[in-house]
């Protein structure tokens, strides 16, 4: 009787999804996976609450093969066991794993061989990256897929099929409610599920008001006033305004988003602008972030705020310069163009004919580096942003000159 509406309205099918449809959507992968009547081992990864077990019951369901549901950290080797049997009395089993970058070695090397032979498919899920997080045995042996977050538009859209279930009988929401809980929920669909039902239920009527919702929830909808601009739309002036030298409109969007407790992308935009924005101008402005993170991280909020106020303002009316991801940029174009080449001979690992160059006069000599096809290619364009960069432009120059010279 207690179960939560979130798992109630969980999808029967693959077409009750929502959300996703850069895998699920018409001619997708997963999508024509199930069209096709054939599953294969997949990690799905992403942040909480943005359809992971969702699509992973979906996908069983729309196929209709047996699954079983695991959780690495709380089901035991004894219930893998029990699982393993249970394939080899089904001829095949679809195994549902949470927390699958939590799996230890003992249940793994369970696994391994029927997922070899295609006894078990699994379907693992995680909020963690695979590739950092999950052992290589059982990443080799399944595609891994990464689930995007949900819009505002995709939560309104969830938040309507509630309320026309048979769940929410006789629910009234205003249009301003469901947009606060679309925008409170910060993509996180279990999250307005559940603020959904509270409110729901906390009411005489059934009748859902905004200030039903605040009196829940007090978290402040800092990037939702009058002039409805969204939440991202806050985290892009944020960093706009650091770009463009305006201390006191960072500063204004910091308080905004120190308002509502959002720490990790207060973070996350700092250590983009560090090098994306400020680079080569200034380099020690990264580790100069990085201080400020652990020393808020340390004091917690209030507190916190000092020193990401102070690295804000040195942030913001820090000198500028994007040479440095630009220069990489057009390197990974040559890439993905095909613009590659042999490395050259003498830099190979096999090479006896390498120059070292600290054995020579100002630890330079001259020799090819760039594969053939590729001489002459300038990725790095230096700015004259800071008197750091100017002295990177004047060593740059002068290599190049010297590798011209006598060509």
């Amino acid at each position: 009787m207690n179960e939560p509406l979130a798992i109630k309205l969980r999808p029967k099918n693959i077409d009750e999804v929502i959300g996703q449809e850069h895998l699920i959507g018409p001619g997708k992968i997963i999508r024509n996976m199930v069209q096709n009547g054939r599953i294969f081992s997949m990690i799905l990864y992403g942040k909480p609450g943005i359809g992971k077990t969702s699509i992973a019951e979906a996908i069983v369901k729309t196929v209709n093969v047996k699954y079983r549901m695991l959780n690495a950290v709380i089901n035991n080797k004894k219930d893998f066991d029990v699982v393993v049997e249970e394939a080899k009395l089904y001829g095949g089993l679809v195994v549902i794993m949470d927390e699958i970058h939590r799996l230890n070695k003992d249940k793994q090397d369970l696994l391994l061989p029927y997922l070899e032979s295609g006894l078990i498919v699994l379907i693992g899920m995680t909020t963690s990256n695979p590739y950092h997080k999950i052992n290589p045995a059982i990443r080799s042996r399944c595609q891994i897929f990464e689930l995007h977050e949900l819009t505002v538009e995709h939560i309104k859209k969830a938040i309507d099929r509630a309320c026309k279930s048979e769940y929410l009988k006789g629910i009234k929401i205003d249009k301003d409610a469901k947009e606060f809980i679309a925008t409170v929920s910060s993509g996180d669909l279990r999250h307005a599920y559940n603020l959904l039902e509270v409110a729901y239920y906390a009411t005489e009527d059934f009748h859902i008001t905004l200030d039903v919702l605040k009196n829940i929830n007090s978290k402040p909808v800092f990037f939702h006033d009058k002039n409805e601009d969204g939440h991202y739309d806050v985290i892009s002036a944020f960093q706009k305004s650091i770009r463009g030298s305006d201390v006191n409109a960072a500063l204004h969007y910091l308080a905004r988003l120190i308002e509502a407790e959002d720490l990790d992308i207060i973070y996350r935009r700092m250590t983009v602008i560090a090098y994306e924005d400020i680079g080569l101008a200034n380099p020690s402005i990264g580790p100069k972030v990085e201080a400020a993170i652990q020393a808020c991280e340390r004091l917690g909020l209030p507190e916190g705020r000092i020193p990401l106020g102070d690295i804000v303002i040195e942030l913001a009316l820090s000198p500028k310069s994007n040479t440095g991801h630009l220069a990489l940029d057009a390197a990974l174009k040559d890439i993905e163009l095909g613009n590659t080449g042999n490395v050259p001979n003498h830099i190979k690992t096999t090479s006896k004919d390498y120059k070292y160059p600290h054995d020579y006069p100002n630890s330079w000599v001259k020799q090819q580096y760039l594969p053939d096809n590729l001489i002459g290619k300038q990725y790095y364009h230096p700015k004259n942003s800071s008197k750091y960069e100017e002295s990177l432009k004047t060593i740059y120059e002068n290599l190049e000159k010297l590798s011209k010279k006598d060509d």
